[in-house]
């Protein structure tokens, strides 16, 4: 059984998020990659959704965070003002699990506008909960197709921050998390650089290369002296991801 790019960036995905977390989602990859997760290793993680469903369980990646699922298999369900002051700006969130249309080296994430803001050339779905799940969840994991368009040199609109322009940008801002930790792509897994909070590409998925990595990125791309190889998604990952997307068919 072979895993497609997208299959690998999930499963990948999948595997960093702990059993017993709490997890803040976004819709999309995010999301199948956090129900992926509590299906194999993490059960007692607890999802969470910003339209307030808590402990959420959908048999099939929600369309939107309106998805009547969310509800009908949460735990809980509670305002967005308490899901966002109760749980995320007091500290309650491990993880917060995004996408992004634009980033740059230093994971900061852009969904907002391609181009000039007062005369763009794409209009983005916009921010959403993430700026505040970017700021306040104790770490932050991304996601998203590796590619120059995506992976650029300056985002053209910084809707959430992610280490600003290097270390103690956040402090400053007074940002409660420690921000993005992995971005994981279609390619390989990316990891911040302690000393300079810049993104460096740590290891490859099977069959990627480090010119594909350098190719699909419009910044120039340093790669780590440790640079290793993610495990291929095994039969078993694979089945429960394409179950857990299967069942919207």
């Amino acid at each position: 059984m072979s895993a497609t790019t997208d299959e690998t960036m999930t499963v990948v995905a999948s595997r960093e998020l702990d059993d017993y977390s709490v997890c803040f989602v976004g819709i999309g990859m995010p999301s199948t990659a956090a129900n992926l997760a509590k299906k194999m290793h993490a059960p007692h993680a607890v999802l969470i959704y910003e339209s307030g469903t808590i402990g959420a369980k959908p048999t099939k990646p929600p369309l939107s965070i309106g998805d009547g699922e969310l509800a009908e298999t949460a735990d809980s369900v509670v305002s967005v003002p308490e899901i966002f002051s109760y749980w995320l700006q007091a500290g309650r969130v491990d993880v917060g699990f995004l996408g992004a249309a634009q980033l740059d080296k230093f994971g900061n994430i852009n969904t907002t506008v391609v181009g000039n803001y007062d005369n763009p050339k794409v209009r983005l779905p916009g921010a959403g909960g993430a700026p505040e799940i970017a700021a306040s969840a104790k770490e932050t994991f991304l996601i998203l197709r590796q590619s120059k368009r995506a992976f650029v040199e300056k985002i053209d609109f910084r809707t959430s921050v992610g280490h600003g322009d290097g270390p103690g940008h956040r402090a400053k801002l007074g940002m409660r998390g420690a921000g993005p930790s992995v971005i994981i792509t279609d390619i390989g897994v990316l990891r911040p650089e302690p000393e300079t909070g810049e993104f460096i590409l740590t290891a490859l998925h099977p069959g990627r290369t480090i010119k594909e990595a350098k190719d699909a990125t419009g910044w120039d791309l340093r790669i780590s002296p440790n640079l290793t190889f993610t495990e291929a998604p095994t039969e078993h990952e694979l089945l429960n991801l394409r179950l857990l997307e299967g069942a919207t068919s």
